[in-house]
């Protein structure tokens, strides 16, 4: 058998308790489900879940709309370095 190494995880109490208490309902450990874990990431050769921002909020959205909107506008005006767009703010 191999040996097994320790390691240690910083967490708040509060999560590592419910963490705990899902995997005893699950018939694991803390342990167990890390190694799982770690297992399952080096099989997809990165996070075994996927990883995603939360949904813009509406102020955030409406920029982005305003950025694709002068993207298709031939008009809008276009810096191909930050010079240049602050020498048009400043003018």
């Amino acid at each position: 058998m191999a040996s097994k190494e320790n390691s240690t995880i910083r967490m708040e109490p509060e999560l590592k308790a419910q963490a705990a208490a899902l995997f005893k309902s699950l018939g694991m450990d803390l342990s167990t489900a890390t190694r799982i874990f770690y297992i399952q990431a080096l099989r997809c050769n990165g996070l075994p879940f996927e990883v995603k921002l939360d949904e813009p909020n509406s102020v955030t959205r409406a920029a982005f709309d305003e950025g694709d909107r002068l993207l298709s506008d031939p008009n809008a005006l276009r810096f191909t370095n930050v010079d240049d767009l602050f020498e048009e703010l400043n003018s």
